[in-house]
């Protein structure tokens, strides 16, 4: 078992509510009304009971993790992940979720970026993405859940971290300590252009400023835009992680696979905003 896991718990039971406890003989943690979860050989939790699911396997299926993965791991994304790492390092958190972590690309990147001693927490509906992620950083604390209905203490979080992750406005201000933060990362106007434009008969720019959750002050805004030229393989792989891929038909994804180079823009906007008092 992960010695990260220790008596005094910040979950509560995605059922009635109440403090789930650790009972470490068990390797499962238990609340006062008796529902038990079991922490899975990974190190994980899963705190998805069956009936807030709206599928058998909720989430990315294993192609997209796969894409996912294979594409991150190439580090296209790397250097709006160091942005991110040096955002949260610069506010040393004391304990901070990833929303929506997948396989914890992310959360990777912070503990290998960040000096504090911080208590990493990452929560996804995917379990294969959560079980990969537990697997491969061992000193954070991962959970299957939804962001709608996130199995936290109040106030337990001094930072959230969500990138192109959806999330519950009025969730993320319960788990947030007053005068949390928040940091979103949230396409610029010029992010992923050239793919686009295999897809829509007009590309039309995302805005500038994201809408922050009703409550929050902006704070900090970065633009980190760069180009990046990925194969034929990791430009499907990169398509497969955007909401526009449904409308890729079989030849519009031929076409994109089959260009001999393609320079694609990114654009991300990081938004840092303070929870108010």
């Amino acid at each position: 078992m992960h010695q990260i896991h220790h008596p005094v718990s910040c979950y509560i039971c995605p059922i009635c509510s109440a403090l789930l406890q650790l009972n470490p003989s068990a390797k499962s943690y238990v609340c006062d009304n008796n529902h038990h979860f079991d922490l899975a050989k990974e190190g994980y939790l899963n705190l998805l009971p069956v009936q807030h699911k709206h599928s058998a396997e909720p989430g990315d299926n294993k192609q997209m993790m796969q894409a996912r993965r294979e594409f991150l791991e190439a580090g296209y994304y790397k250097p709006m992940a160091k942005a991110v790492a040096m955002m949260i390092n610069a506010n040393q958190p004391k304990h901070l979720l990833d929303l929506g972590c997948g396989e914890g690309y992310y959360s990777r990147k912070i503990e290998a970026d960040c000096s504090s001693t911080m208590m990493l927490h990452g929560i996804d509906i995917a379990k294969f993405a959560v079980a990969a992620a537990a697997k491969k950083q061992p000193n954070a604390r991962f959970i299957v859940a939804s962001s709608n209905r996130l199995p936290y203490a109040d106030q337990y979080f001094d930072f959230v971290l969500r990138v192109f992750a959806p999330s519950n406005d009025d969730e993320l201000k319960r788990v947030l300590k007053p005068s949390g933060f928040l940091l979103t990362v949230t396409p610029g106007p010029r992010h992923l252009w050239q793919l686009k434009q295999f897809i829509y008969a007009e590309v039309k720019e995302h805005a500038l400023e994201s809408e922050l959750p009703h409550g929050f002050e902006r704070i900090d805004m970065q633009r980190i835009s760069y180009k990046i030229a990925p194969n034929s393989q990791q430009r499907i792989a990169l398509l497969q992680m955007t909401p526009f891929a449904w409308r890729a038909n079989e030849s519009v994804r031929q076409t994109i696979k089959d260009i001999a180079e393609l320079e694609i823009e990114t654009d991300f906007i990081l938004t840092l905003a303070l929870l108010k008092p």
